[in-house]
């Protein structure tokens, strides 16, 4: 790994660069989800010592909150953008194809970090898995205005519901990402995207 010398809080060079080891620390909890990432596992991919990651991070949980902001920030910058589309059916095709850009690439694992971490279940990882809930509501709740929007617009079913379309295309999306995490070729997700639009509700 390549090597920078990025100062520290006391003034002195750590030995390491902050934004390699924090990508790093990323696809470990990525791959293995918080709960099954390790102090060890995520020290070793980080090139760093327990000490290192403690003064630089904090805590794993702390690390976890800046790898999931990372994350956000770089691979789910789609989702912000495709509320930008014209039509709900735009959108819809944005998030979706989106996904399977992601979910298709082989150099990131597969599956969705906050799918993953949304399922922790120990006592450890409780906080976490409210923090990951409490920002895909926020996602959510975007999604929502938006297609309420798309209603206003004449451009979705006055029969449909937002809440309900925006709930329908995330449960779209989470399937789409553990299917991805269970194997799915691209082709198989390619067909998923494909179906989901041909049936997207239209005025």
């Amino acid at each position: 790994m390549k090597t920078a010398f990025c100062p520290s809080v006391k003034g002195r060079p750590r030995e390491f660069c902050v934004d390699e080891a924090l990508a790093a620390a990323l696809r470990v909890f990525w791959s293995k989800g918080y709960e099954g990432a390790s102090l060890t596992d995520l020290t070793d991919a980080m090139g760093i010592t327990r000490p290192s990651l403690y003064a630089a991070f904090g805590n794993k949980e702390a690390l976890f909150r800046k790898a999931l902001d990372l994350y956000e920030r770089e691979k789910l910058a789609y989702m912000a953008q495709a509320l930008d589309a014209p039509t709900a059916r735009g959108v819809a095709e944005r998030l979706l194809r989106g996904a399977l850009q992601m979910q298709a690439s082989d150099c990131e694992p597969k599956g969705c970090l906050r799918v993953i971490s949304s399922v922790a279940c120990g006592v450890e990882a409780e906080s976490i898995r409210a923090e990951v809930i409490m920002r895909r509501q926020s996602s959510s709740d975007a999604l929502v205005k938006r297609f309420e929007r798309a209603q206003a617009e004449g451009d979705l079913p006055e029969t449909m519901s937002a809440e309900g379309m925006a709930g329908y295309l995330a449960a779209l999306l989470q399937g789409f990402s553990l299917q991805a995490g269970a194997g799915a070729s691209r082709e198989e997700l390619e067909r998923l995207v494909e179906t989901s639009l041909a049936v997207w509700p239209t005025r």
